[in-house]
């Protein structure tokens, strides 16, 4: 008895097709004749209306979404099919979800299953578990299959053999072995990619480099058998997937990547994900093939670009940004482990404040100090420490500069070498093309006159560099560059020097700095890259004041100084004793004038000191009649009473004390020069 009915023939026949890769769509060309043969079948068995589902060819049955799948299962639900033609089980499904709810689809409306040999009515109990047992043996002959495949692939990965795709600068041996790239261009490029991240500490500076200095990058094309290099301006993605590729160690790794499924919209979702910790990797193995950094090199490089994260700017440093903290991301708090946030409320003001306090109000705000004393406090700590390397620094400068031309030039040499063999190949295909075959022939002419102008431009890039290679630094230009490495601080000081290069040297010498408030000071624990501490701190500005405020010694002896001299003899006097001003520079009469009028100290008028019975040295030696150094002299030896307000101010004396001393006198204006304990010269 048929198990077609009229019914079912009234209805749609679909025909599912799939195959489970791209690479099976391409070269499996004899299934997909197979699959496609069942609409020839389905007419045979009385079907006029046959619509052919092969929207899901080049995709897996394993569980992800298949559009194809999910339009056939709308039309069954919809009543539009009487029969559903696929080879086999497993071209329907290859889990056991969408198998059976496929046959529960069939079962409700009555439509058959009819693969290759067979017809089958869900809504019988003998087909329903013939169908069941099919889908069931699909599902475990495909997680058979993966479970042999991924064992044999992690037994081949554990002996450093399994090599499915080498990154650029390494090609495949013998016997699937990694080597380096024979090209020398490809190899050097790689080499200063390395060189320029030690340098520069950051993937993003090593881009801006390769692309200000029009350093193109190799970048692999095609498969691997047949790969094909295309030089291309540098992109930071390039230069980040160099840097992390532990490849470039000399390290062979399986199982970067961990794959996890979960359902979205009631579909399975396989998803990949990096896995950043090297401990959760399958297999590592070191010094497996030559590399171009060492192991040590490339963890500590995976150190610095994690620290330069500024997504995760909560427990990393972040990467060097402009601005003119220059300690921003090495500050944290002491009291709760928080970051210290660089703020800039105004120009000019640097603000340090810990994060805690910012990102949530209810915390209580642990440390909040001004930067700048604090940015002057730890670059003198770091300029104690690089003081004895100056020279030697200069030196290594010097040769850097000369280096950095060099390694310029040597890729424009490369690259012009790598255009005169293009121009070299292009003129060879012109030659041997038929002449009266104009339309190759006039392609091969285009591409040989490109050939040409590439290499004409790179020639040109080549000879501007090499003329400026001659004389990176004239004489003078050295000179003065050891001259700055001999005085760091006036170098630091410079206004030529960029705070984005302060911000490196101490990131390149400090780990963090732990800050802490107690009471009216901040402490400071500077963490060293050595390992070892060095403890500072400084004292809080008052409330209502800021820290420009010149010293209360300074005031008072403006103040007392107001009394005798005027304003431009008073910022001598300050001078010649190295006080400074609040901003650290040299007194003038307008900056003494400044600091009266603040401090509501009156000016000196002519006639005061002689008002209050005060007399100078000189007016003193008239009433003597002596010598001003006479005067002096009885000074020292405290025969006459005289004040003097600070080192090197004039000395005061009282009119009244020297008109005393004269009334009171028994000896000699002079002092004695001989003591009652010097013996006397007597001459015959």
């Amino acid at each position: 008895m048929s198990k077609i009915t009229a019914d079912h023939l009234a209805r749609r026949a679909c025909i599912y097709i799939r195959q489970s890769t791209p690479d099976q769509v391409r070269h499996n060309l004899e299934s997909q004749r197979l699959q496609y043969s069942l609409a020839d079948r389905a007419r045979g068995l009385g079907w006029q209306d046959v619509d052919v589902i092969d929207e899901d060819l080049g995709i897996s049955g394993a569980g992800t979404r298949r559009p194809g799948f999910e339009r056939l299962l709308r039309a069954l639900c919809n009543g539009q099919v009487g029969a559903v033609f696929s080879v086999e089980a497993s071209r329907l499904a290859r889990n056991g979800r969408d198998w059976h709810t496929l046959l529960e689809f069939c079962s409700i409306v009555g439509a058959l299953l009819i693969d290759a040999d067979t017809t089958y009515d869900p809504r019988l109990t003998n087909d329903r578990l013939l169908l069941g047992m099919k889908g069931t043996i699909s599902e475990m002959e495909i997680a058979t299959f993966r479970e042999r495949a991924q064992s044999a692939l992690r037994q081949k990965a554990e002996r450093g053999a399994l090599v499915r795709r080498v990154p650029i600068g390494y090609v495949k041996g013998t016997d699937d072995q990694i080597e380096k790239d024979p090209d020398v261009r490809i190899a050097s490029t790689v080499e200063l990619i390395f060189r320029k991240f030690t340098e520069l500490g950051s993937a993003r500076q090593v881009f801006f480099w390769l692309d200000r200095n029009q350093i193109q990058m190799p970048v692999a094309r095609g498969p691997e058998t047949s790969r094909e290099v295309v030089w291309q301006p540098a992109r930071y993605h390039a230069v980040h997937s160099i840097l992390k590729n532990p490849v470039y160690a000399g390290a062979y790794t399986y199982g970067q990547s961990k794959t996890t499924v979960r359902l979205e919209d009631g579909q399975k979702r396989v998803c990949r994900s990096k896995q950043p910790r090297q401990e959760d990797w399958a297999v590592l193995i070191t010094e497996h093939h030559e590399g171009y950094i060492d192991w040590d090199a490339y963890r500590s490089n995976q150190a610095v670009i994690a620290d330069n994260e500024n997504a995760k700017s909560a427990s990393v440093r972040g990467s060097v940004r402009q601005g003119g903290a220059i300690l921003a991301g090495l500050l944290r708090c002491g009291h709760c482990g928080a970051k210290l946030l660089a703020q800039s409320p105004r120009p000019g003001v640097i603000r340090y404040q810990c994060s805690g306090y910012v990102l949530n109000r209810d915390h209580p705000c642990c440390v909040m100090f001004g930067g700048l004393r604090a940015d002057r406090l730890v670059s003198e700590q770091l300029l104690g420490c690089l003081a004895p390397l100056g020279t030697e620094a200069a030196i290594e400068a010097m040769e850097s500069l000369q280096g950095g031309s060099d390694e310029r030039v040597r890729q424009k040499a490369l690259a012009l070498e790598q255009a005169r063999y293009d121009v070299t190949r292009a003129r060879r295909q012109y030659d041997a093309v038929d002449p009266a075959n104009r339309l190759v022939a006039a392609e091969l002419e285009r591409r040989w006159n490109l050939a040409l102008a590439e290499e004409a431009r790179v020639e040109a890039e080549l000879a501007a560099l090499q003329q400026r290679r001659e004389s990176p630094l004239t004489d003078e230009q050295k000179r003065k560059l050891l001259d700055f490495a001999r005085d760091l601080p006036s170098l630091w000081d410079d206004a030529l020097t960029s705070p984005e290069h302060k911000k490196r040297l101490l990131r390149i010498a400090l780990k963090e700095i732990v800050v802490t408030s107690e009471g009216e000071t901040i402490r400071f624990v500077l963490h060293w890259q050595g390992g070892d501490h060095t403890q500072t701190e400084f004292s809080k500005i008052r409330a209502g004041r800021h820290r420009y405020v010149t010293d209360d010694e300074v005031v008072e002896t403006v103040r007392a100084l107001a009394r005798i001299e005027p304003d431009a003899r008073i910022a001598a006097l300050l001078n010649r004793n190295r006080k400074p001003t609040a901003h650290g520079k040299t007194w003038t009469a307008r900056h003494v004038c400044s600091l009266r009028c603040n401090h509501k100290i009156e000016v000196y008028r002519e006639g005061e000191r002689q008002s209050r019975g005060e007399v100078s040295v000189s007016e003193t030696a008239d009433i003597l009649g002596v010598t001003q150094t006479t005067v002096l002299r009885l000074i020292r030896l405290k025969r006459l009473k005289a004040t003097q307000i600070c080192p090197n101010a004039p000395w005061i004396l009282r009119r009244v004390d020297v008109e005393q001393w004269v009334a009171d006198r028994n000896e000699p204006t002079t002092p004695p020069t001989e003591t009652s304990g010097q013996m006397s010269l007597e001459i015959p």
